[in-house]
């Protein structure tokens, strides 16, 4: 008699179970880690834009608000390579008794004008009733500014400054630019509060 043959049961991998369609126990761990990975990448996206738009209120609305500044938009390249033209100013008021050598100020060009400068201080002088003026100068030009600066004229020094950023915000316009400041940062802080409650949301239903 001839000896029983057990016949061999081919080893089937998760592969094999579910084939291309996803049905085996190794595609289900492999969708799993995916997804995992997705959720993670999409978490730490949404921080990113969170962060972004935070800073971007603090920056743009809520800082200048709270200390008083005024926000300007450099438009020549005269202080580069410090302040290129489209930097975002921030200019924190300050009395020309606080000023001294070396200081940045932003003052109007002319005291009956809105239109300001922002230029380095190289000195002081003053008028012939003793009446204390700054001269300034560019860092990006060859000479001091021809006019001295006296105290009316005088806006603050720079607290900080964005770049480029002001090209968005001069085209907003210096009437309107308050009023379109403080409705993007209620935009933005409306954006921030959407992505924490979406952020909770999930986290429910994952749990």
């Amino acid at each position: 008699m001839g000896e029983a043959v057990t016949p061999q049961v081919p080893q089937r991998t998760g592969r094999d179970f579910g084939g291309r369609r996803g049905g085996g126990a190794a595609t289900r761990i492999f969708e799993i880690r995916r997804r995992k990975r997705f959720a993670a990448a999409r978490l730490w996206a949404n921080f990113a834009v969170l962060m972004t738009l935070l800073f971007a209120a603090l920056g743009l609305v809520v800082i200048p608000q709270a200390t008083g500044s005024q926000t300007y938009t450099v438009t020549t390249n005269s202080m580069a390579p410090t302040y290129s033209a489209g930097t975002f100013l921030v200019v924190k008021p300050a009395a020309l008794s606080q000023l001294k050598f070396g200081d940045i100020v932003t003052y109007q060009a002319v005291p009956s004008s809105p239109g300001v400068r922002t230029q380095r201080i190289v000195g002081f002088g003053a008028m012939q009733d003793g009446e204390r003026t700054l001269i300034t100068k560019g860092d990006n030009a060859n000479a001091s500014d021809p006019e001295p600066v006296r105290a009316r004229q005088i806006k603050g020094t720079p607290l900080y400054a964005i770049p480029l950023v002001g090209y968005l915000t001069g085209a907003l316009g210096d009437a309107d630019r308050e009023q379109w400041m403080m409705l993007a940062g209620a935009g933005l802080a409306g954006q921030c509060l959407l992505l924490v409650l979406l952020g909770i949301r999930r986290r429910r239903r994952a749990g």
